[in-house]
């Protein structure tokens, strides 16, 4: 499970056997999770246990960082 950045508490990753799904990213801070997809656009998947202005951070944060978390999936995944 490779955590890509933890910035505010959120902690950002993907799990090692995920190579088969669209490039995403997965959130999580206490009790709360989230999931993104990057590609072909950022898309919200799900989002349980987070308060709206939590979620409205962690949308900025995934916005921010896209790029970012593309890249390393891609070099993890090798695709």
């Amino acid at each position: 499970m490779p955590t890509v950045l933890i910035i505010h508490g959120f902690r950002f990753f993907f799990f090692s056997n995920e190579s088969g799904e669209p490039v995403h990213i997965h959130v999580k801070r206490g009790e709360g999770e989230a999931k993104f997809w990057l590609e072909p656009r950022l898309k919200l998947v799900y989002s349980m246990g987070f308060k709206a202005q939590e979620e409205k951070e962690i949308i900025r944060l995934v916005t921010e960082h896209q790029e970012m978390f593309k890249t390393k999936w891609h070099e993890y995944f090798g695709n």
